[in-house]
């Protein structure tokens, strides 16, 4: 069952990605695509994470490929204890390590990233180490759509097939849009799934901000024995926060202290918590 507190944390972690985007900025429509995403794997119990694990030789790995996204990251490893919120505040400043992309120095960060189409590589390395081990760790590497450009990824997606890498999943952030580019005016992508069946691996589509969606299909990983699984999550870029919303030329905010009022009045509206909240 679906913890009934999880769109109450999405909330608070949106709240955290709006304040990240005054100061410096921040990119705010990537992390917002995302938040459901991270607070379901992090906050539902489905994963062997938590502040307590972080040196449990089997604990679950979550890798944040689409590291620019990190705000979310940063967001809801705060909403789970991992550190204190305050440190939030230290966006951007040079006594802190909390900036732009994951910073692995940062409890509950497992891997610097940032360049993209890098982690995969990374998850699968994990992944075949926990094989070798006979350990029942499990590896989640969110990536965004965009990604799918870099040669690396469908090097690593070969490779996770050829090692029969049933221990991960790879979450695909489609959200449609890359930088200031809908993804299939650039390079299209579709089909995706097409493409990662043809590379050996099994898949399914889910509402990437429905947790009870996102649940269905991850109950299910491995979607197959012997066979990496690929959950494709169908997202807005911007979600929750109307002026970045679904917009191209909104993928980096640096939002004034009378934006970022608005849109956290926004978000804690009536209709903001319906459609920016996980529900």
């Amino acid at each position: 069952m679906i913890p009934e507190h999880l769109p109450d944390i999405a909330l608070r972690v949106r709240e955290h990605c709006v304040r990240m985007s005054g100061g410096g900025g921040s990119y705010i429509g990537s992390s917002l695509s995302c938040t459901d995403l991270l607070v379901y794997l992090y906050a539902s119990g489905v994963l062997n994470v938590g502040p307590e694990r972080t040196a449990d030789i089997d604990r679950d790995i979550v890798l944040l490929s689409k590291g620019h996204a990190v705000p979310a990251l940063y967001g809801t490893l705060v909403e789970c204890g991992f550190f204190d919120r305050k440190r939030l505040e230290n966006h951007l400043l040079p006594v802190d390590a909390i900036y732009w992309h994951p910073n692995a120095s940062l409890p509950g960060v497992e891997s610097h990233s940032g360049s993209l189409g890098h982690l995969l590589a990374v998850g699968a390395g994990y992944a075949y180490d926990a094989k070798l081990r006979g350990s029942r760790r499990r590896v989640i590497v969110i990536m965004g759509d965009g990604e799918c450009n870099e040669g690396s990824v469908w090097e690593s997606v070969l490779v996770c097939a050829a090692l029969k890498l049933d221990n991960l999943i790879l979450i695909l952030d489609r959200n449609g849009i890359q930088a200031n580019m809908r993804t299939e005016d650039l390079i299209p992508l579709e089909s995706l799934m097409n493409k990662f069946e043809s590379f050996g691996w099994q898949g399914c589509t889910v509402d990437g901000h429905d947790f009870a969606d996102i649940d269905r299909a991850f109950q299910r990983f491995p979607f197959a024995g012997g066979v990496p699984s690929v959950l494709i999550a169908r997202t807005i870029r911007g979600r929750g926060v109307s002026s970045v919303e679904d917009r191209v030329d909104r993928w980096f905010a640096r939002f004034t202290e009378e934006e970022m009022e608005l849109a956290l009045a926004e978000l804690r509206s009536p209709l903001g918590r319906e459609t920016g909240g996980g529900e």
